[in-house]
């Protein structure tokens, strides 16, 4: 499928992204979340996952709600503290896990930056935007005069019109978009290494969707920042990351470049989520869907967990659980790759 049958002609579409140098910076191996849910035992959310993020590089998360997505970038911020994380999580060579809270705190917001979904239910209504941008820097220390300007530069650089006039204005005051761009100047004041975006246009009709996705993709590349971009939603991911992670079911099922995943989708859910993509070449047709629905994360299968829905299924699907491993140029999770039995 080309970008262009996905309706993707503005720049995110010819763009292509920048392909990312360096070694690893954030590395998750084996990473597993359990959360105590209210009148159950504890339940695994993420199961063993493992992932590098390379410095510069811009990775999609994906996957249906109920995936796993967020979970796992909250764990990455440590945020969660019901959540109880094993395996490997390091960070620029520095083991998150070991960190105390204080230390932690020094990451968040400053080495690690982080975008949510919806902006006004993260701005603080009675909390001016000038405030609200220079309060990253200030609890690091920054005098309020060089916090202020550095918010100032940095809403410049966001596209915020009138930055200067709009600095002492309150949330309210700002549309969807504007505010959106507001709480990723609040991500990256402080000049991040990493910039975790979980669903940060969902929110967002679609031209403004395109708008938010521009400002990210210009800021990433002339600063260099890595990107985990969280969504549901492949076709928003098109032009704009190096690669796709596809999560189901709190596994990783697929994890290649983007335009493997558009060209040649190995997985069958990944197919499924491509197919779901609304295409300007077909408008005449019914959307597709998946068949069924994500099972609970308390009631999983035996074996791979998307064999219920799956229209590939055979005798070991039901059995065990795929391996995640090496296929083209990528990894996926699939028996179809990885079992010698039919």
């Amino acid at each position: 499928m080309t970008m262009a049958q996905l309706g993707l002609h503005g720049s995110l579409a010819t763009s292509g992204p920048t392909p990312a140098a360096g070694g690893p910076l954030l590395t998750a191996r084996g990473l597993t979340v359990d959360m105590q849910l209210a009148g159950k035992n504890s339940v695994r959310i993420v199961d063993g996952l493992d992932f590098d993020i390379r410095a510069g590089e811009r990775v999609a998360l994906v996957g249906e709600s109920g995936s796993g997505k967020s979970v796992t970038a909250r764990a990455l911020m440590r945020l969660d503290r019901k959540a109880r994380l094993s395996g490997e999580l390091t960070f620029d060579g520095v083991d998150l896990q070991r960190l105390s809270e204080k230390e932690m705190n020094r990451y968040r917001g400053g080495t690690i930056g982080m975008v949510f979904q919806d902006p006004m239910s993260f701005l603080d209504p009675l909390m001016t935007i000038g405030d609200q941008v220079a309060e990253t820097l200030r609890i690091r220390g920054v005098d309020r005069q060089q916090a202020r300007k550095r918010a100032l530069a940095t809403l410049d650089e966001l596209g915020v019109d009138r930055a200067a006039e709009r600095l002492d204005s309150y949330p309210h005051e700002f549309s969807g978009g504007m505010r959106q761009r507001v709480v990723l100047a609040m991500a990256i004041v402080a000049e991040p290494k990493l910039l975790i975006a979980d669903e940060p246009t969902t929110a967002l009709d679609v031209r403004v969707q395109e708008q938010v996705l521009d400002v990210l993709d210009d800021v990433s590349r002339r600063r260099g920042l890595a990107v985990l971009f969280i969504t549901h939603d492949l076709g928003v991911v098109a032009g704009f990351t190096d690669r796709v992670i596809v999560m189901y079911s709190g596994r990783i099922v697929e994890d290649a470049a983007v335009d493997d995943i558009f060209a040649a989708p190995q997985h069958p859910y990944t197919q499924g989520l491509i197919q779901a993509v609304p295409r300007i070449d077909r408008v005449s047709e019914r959307l597709f869907a998946i068949p069924g629905a994500p099972p609970p994360i308390f009631a999983r299968p035996e074996g791979c967990a998307f064999h219920p829905r799956c229209g590939h299924k055979f005798a070991p699907c039901a059995l065990r659980q795929p391996a995640l491993v090496p296929s083209g140029a990528g990894r996926v999770a699939c028996h179809l790759y990885s079992s010698g039995e039919r």
